[in-house]
């Protein structure tokens, strides 16, 4: 299974933007996705999850009102809006997947099996 982001780039505090995740070598459908970020020198954090089955959403504290996941399966992709952004935002942000992630396990790196390349987004103040 091979993730690919998109949708990063340079944009101002307040502006919003867009990532993508897509797979190839494997449908999305029914597999819990995620998305985590990590700043320069701090370690991988999660984001955002939705769950496989159900579509259970699960958003860290820093981001809840401001982020939303969604997936669309006819077109085997994942999304991220991102609102509101702040400063604080930038990072190079990862989608990843996994097999049997547990709900209490959302937003453990180590518990997604599949990385993709990563997407830098940078918001200026």
């Amino acid at each position: 299974v091979q993730l690919q982001a998109s949708g990063g780039g340079l944009v101002q505090a307040g502006d919003s933007l867009v990532l993508s995740c897509t797979a190839s070598g494997r449908t999305l459908r029914g597999y819990t996705v995620g998305w985590f970020r990590q700043a320069p020198g701090q370690e991988r954090e999660f984001a955002a999850a939705i769950r496989g089955s159900g579509g259970t959403t699960s958003y860290a504290d820093s981001v809840k009102g401001r982020f939303i996941i969604s997936r669309d399966n006819a077109k085997n992709m994942i999304y991220l809006q991102m609102n509101s952004l702040i400063p604080d935002d930038t990072a190079v942000y990862y989608c990843a997947t996994g097999s049997r992630i547990i709900y209490s396990s959302l937003a453990t790196p180590s518990a997604y099996d599949y990385w993709g390349e990563g997407t830098l987004v940078t918001v200026s103040s």
